[in-house]
């Protein structure tokens, strides 16, 4: 059944995070922090992985040499003018303060609200932005199976359960964003077959992968790159190298 990546997917991060939260009472501020940041270590090395794909051949022989840094640039500077004309960052920041608020109880206010937010916003982008999630969705909704969105099921399983034992609750509420996002991938797949070159895909992955480098900063507290406002940029990036693929 096509969408079943996506329900899986959803499963393992409550899962996840409903263990975390059982384990986050027992665990010192010290271990939760140290937590986080190993996160985010890990999240800058899978986002420079994903790097690796600038030098892919399909993408490579679309643009030329030295054409797929530009891309992913021009990708990320018009994704980002956008995103912020359009306050993505701040709406999905909304979006997490109004789930903790209708799902927080008690905890409404103050330091309890920032961190279901931050566990939010934190947790989408991880789970949202890479090339599992891109091609795990595009492959299932192209009927080729789930194999990939099941290996990403038991990542991010694993991952909200060490989010969620330092962030809470709002962890669990990123399950709503990857089911948007993912089944909105899914469906794109369903509807366009086996249309889409492997160079669009490539240039998505590399494009992700500076993303995903954003939020591991976000992670280790270094900057709190707006990786929000340069969603945009994931879809700017195959725009751009189909154009060029066109001329070429």
């Amino acid at each position: 059944m096509r969408g079943a990546g996506t329900l899986l997917n959803m499963a393992a991060i409550l899962v996840g995070s409903g263990i975390g939260v059982a384990l986050r009472g027992r665990l010192p501020e010290r271990t939760r922090s140290t937590v986080t940041d190993a996160l985010g270590l890990v999240t800058l090395v899978i986002g420079g992985l994903n790097l690796a794909a600038l030098a892919d051949v399909d993408f490579v022989a679309a643009v030329g040499n030295g054409g797929t840094l530009l891309v992913v640039l021009g990708a990320l500077l018009v994704g980002g003018i956008t995103g912020s004309l359009l306050r993505l960052e701040d709406r999905l920041e909304s979006t997490g303060a109004w789930l903790q608020q209708r799902l927080g109880g008690k905890g409404s206010g103050g330091e309890a609200r920032a961190r279901f937010v931050e566990g939010y916003v934190s947790a989408s982008l991880v789970f949202v932005i890479g090339p599992l999630a891109v091609l795990g969705s595009l492959s299932d909704g192209l009927g080729r199976g789930i194999d990939e969105l099941a290996l990403k099921s038991v990542l991010d399983g694993f991952a909200s359960l060490a989010f969620a034992a330092s962030l809470g609750w709002g962890v669990a509420a990123s399950a709503l964003s990857v089911g948007v996002v993912q089944g909105a991938l899914t469906l794109l797949g369903a509807l366009l077959g086996d249309l889409l070159p492997p160079a669009l895909v490539a240039s998505i992955t590399a494009t992700g992968g500076v993303l995903l480098l954003g939020v591991g900063l976000r992670l280790l507290a270094v900057k709190l790159v707006p990786v929000g406002d340069l969603l945009p940029a994931l879809v700017v990036a195959p725009v751009l190298t189909g154009a060029l693929l066109a001329v070429w």
